[in-house]
């Protein structure tokens, strides 16, 4: 029987019920006596309840949120064979063009500034394939603060050697936000999906531009879920992540200004923060990739009510609406999921179907995978890389070294019918 199996669950729950039923009736009254085998009876007795009790809050919780998938993804030994990213429609190549060169010429990276808005913590040395004795780029842990929802966070800036190298000192490089789930961590961007060697390792082996990542967690008022929403008369959060964060990073860092240059990933929660940011926003980022996101803000305890009860906004979060009701966006997006684990499968499904240009749509479906960061970690060598090369390079560094080859498109895939209720 598979992890996620309706029958397995029902099972278990049955074994805990009648196990307790019949230790309680039947077998505790048969262990009163204090002899040592009484008592090694009445131990194992009460541990077995408790695994049996253990096991079936365990598959509940993981059939209602999608952390593992299969028994190979439980217990670490499946494929780590990832598909190809599927492209839905031809993809343009990246844009090279040069930036301003006034603008260029006055930002000495030596004397770098950068203002209250973005204020570095601290700086480490990042690393790869071991190889300590020669760096991968810097990282450096930074505060962000929005100068006009006077909302911040915490984040991670990841800058590749090439912003350091004399040849690069005119080049404005492109930036990917990296986004958490909720409520989120974003040092789990970097303990747990290893964002910054991922790219590190993509940018030595020219598979992507070297690019600059911007890592933190949409949950910018915590704790309160906002789902990267400009709530009514609540915080402002959609304007923090299209247009303060974006001015912090674009006024203290040498990285591109229009959204051709700005791209957004983000797991779960993150994952439709990336799309909705990218649909209703196409002037702040031009790309995005969605890791197991769904497709329409959730209405609970931790969000409350987001729309200030109004049904006009709720409908123009809801990016499947959207799709149907409004123009599409001059965007690239890549969705992710996976046929066995993720309960958004269908729903992916259906939001690649309802794509329509402009708007340009990619997938990666695994066999098999959970709702955690093990599934994340798997795609990221190749959604980050595909998220990079959708961003403009712009040009200017003195020795002409290429940015990166582009990611070979694949030919689309027919159409399939939509998914029938």
């Amino acid at each position: 029987m598979g992890l996620t199996s309706t029958t397995l669950l029902i099972v278990v729950i049955a074994l805990a019920v009648g196990g307790l039923a019949g230790s309680a009736l039947w077998i505790w009254p048969r262990l009163t006596a204090r002899t040592f085998g009484a008592v090694m009876g009445r131990a194992g007795v009460l541990a077995g309840m408790q695994v049996l009790t253990l096991a079936a809050i365990g598959l509940l919780v993981n059939n209602y949120f999608g952390f593992y998938g299969s028994w190979d993804d439980l217990l670490g030994i499946g494929s780590a064979q990832v598909p190809a990213v599927q492209e839905a429609g031809p993809a343009p190549g990246r844009e090279v063009r040069p930036e301003d060169p006034a603008q260029d010429q006055a930002r000495d990276p030596a004397q770098e500034r950068m203002p209250d808005r973005l204020q570095v913590l601290r700086t480490a040395d990042v690393h790869i394939n071991g190889n300590f004795r020669q760096s991968a780029g810097q990282l450096k842990e930074v505060l962000i603060a929005g100068g006009s929802t006077r909302l911040s966070t915490l984040a991670y800036v990841y800058l590749p050697p090439q912003y350091f190298a004399e040849e690069y000192a005119h080049t404005r490089f492109p930036v990917i936000v990296g986004l958490t789930g909720y409520p989120g961590d974003p040092r789990n961007l970097i303990s747990r999906m290893n964002m910054p060697a991922v790219a590190a390792h993509a940018i030595a082996e020219g598979r992507m531009p070297p690019t600059v990542l911007v890592l933190t967690r949409p949950t910018v008022a915590p704790p309160r879920d906002t789902e990267c929403m400009d709530v009514p008369r609540g915080p402002q959060v959609e304007t923090f992540f299209t247009r303060d964060l974006r001015e912090a990073v674009t006024r203290s860092l040498r990285v591109a200004a229009t959204s051709a240059g700005w791209g957004v990933l983000g797991g779960s929660t993150g994952g439709y923060c990336a799309l909705k940011l990218t649909m209703r926003h196409p002037e702040a980022y031009s790309a995005a990739v969605s890791l197991s996101g769904y497709f329409q803000p959730p209405a609970d305890a931790t969000t409350g009510d987001l729309f200030g009860g109004s049904a006009r906004l709720r409908r123009e979060n809801d990016l499947m609406w959207r799709l149907t009701h409004l123009p599409s966006p001059p965007v690239s997006v890549l969705v992710t999921s996976s046929k066995q684990g993720e309960s958004n499968y269908l729903s992916t499904l259906r939001f690649l179907d309802t794509v329509r240009p402009p708007m340009r749509a990619a997938s990666l479906i695994l066999p098999s995978g959970g709702h955690n960061f093990t599934t994340w970690s798997r795609e990221l060598p190749q959604t980050l890389p595909w998220l990079a090369n959708r961003l403009t390079a712009h040009a200017g560094h003195r020795s002409g070294s290429p940015a990166g080859p582009a990611v070979p498109e694949q030919a689309p895939p027919p159409r399939r019918p939509g998914p029938t209720s």
